[in-house]
């Protein structure tokens, strides 16, 4: 890579680091700079999870206060993002990258919808409930860790929209605030590229120094992004992730 290509690359890290903290579409914009300057699609892949992992880290820590509001939601996260991320890194390394494309733009597309009618559909099931007022859902269900385990699985594949799946899956399925669904999307987000970025040091082909200067400018990004995420108020943020799954799903379908 030439001067400019590494500044570009670093560039791309740091916002990418901002998206992960908050909209969740970080690889719209690290993925696609990776194969500019020249990498392989499997090569760029795995260097990129590897090299946003730090921006996640920090993202992540820099929520620290919203996650100890649910302690025991964070540890199911974790766990499940995890245990999913494992499958995907597995799949990644012998399956074909091209197994997922024609269904991921429209998986991220129905997402968005999930994301941005999610109080709508959050008030119809109170409604259900009539007089009755149903205990807020604080702890995932069976069905929820599900399909959180399966984002989990897409994430440690591929990952690109992997955020927005994961706030659609996490608001429809608990009664937290939409700061702390945020937080816990931007830890799903960091499983996912901590389990599958090991997997990928030893089993993948990677470019360290893409990996180096994605984590620069991830690893200041991601903190950045977290206090960004914080300030912005609920249906601006909302509004913002659904925006930016859009345009991922359409990039990915052009």
């Amino acid at each position: 890579m030439s001067g400019l290509e590494h500044l570009a690359v670093l560039a791309a890290g740091f916002g990418a680091g901002i998206f992960t903290s908050t909209v969740g579409v970080a690889s719209l914009l690290s993925f696609p700079v990776l194969l500019a300057v020249g990498l392989p699609p499997v090569v760029a892949n795995a260097s990129n999870t590897v090299g946003l992992t730090p921006g996640a880290l920090s993202g992540s820590w820099g929520y620290r206060r919203e996650l100890r509001e649910a302690p025991r939601t964070t540890t199911a996260v974790l766990l499940t993002c995890a245990v999913g991320a494992v499958a995907g890194a597995v799949l990644l390394l012998a399956l074909p990258a091209s197994v997922f494309e024609a269904v991921v733009p429209w998986l991220i597309l129905f997402t968005c919808l999930l994301v941005g009618a999610q109080p709508r559909i959050s008030a119809w099931l109170r409604a259900r409930h009539g007089d009755e007022v149903p205990a807020p859902r604080t702890s995932m269900s069976p069905v929820t860790r599900a399909f959180a385990t399966l984002t989990g699985v897409y994430g440690g594949y591929f990952g690109a929209g992997s955020g927005v799946m994961m706030m659609a899956v996490l608001g429809l399925g608990l009664d937290l605030e939409f700061r702390v669904v945020n937080a816990l999307k931007t830890l799903a987000v960091m499983a996912c590229n901590v389990v599958s970025g090991v997997i990928f040091v030893f089993a993948a082909d990677l470019d360290w120094a893409a990996v180096a200067l994605l984590a620069a400018g991830s690893v200041v990004g991601g903190y950045a992004g977290s206090r960004i995420g914080r300030l912005l108020p609920a249906p601006v943020l909302r509004g913002g992730i659904v925006v930016m799954g859009v345009v991922a799903a359409v990039v990915m379908l052009t």
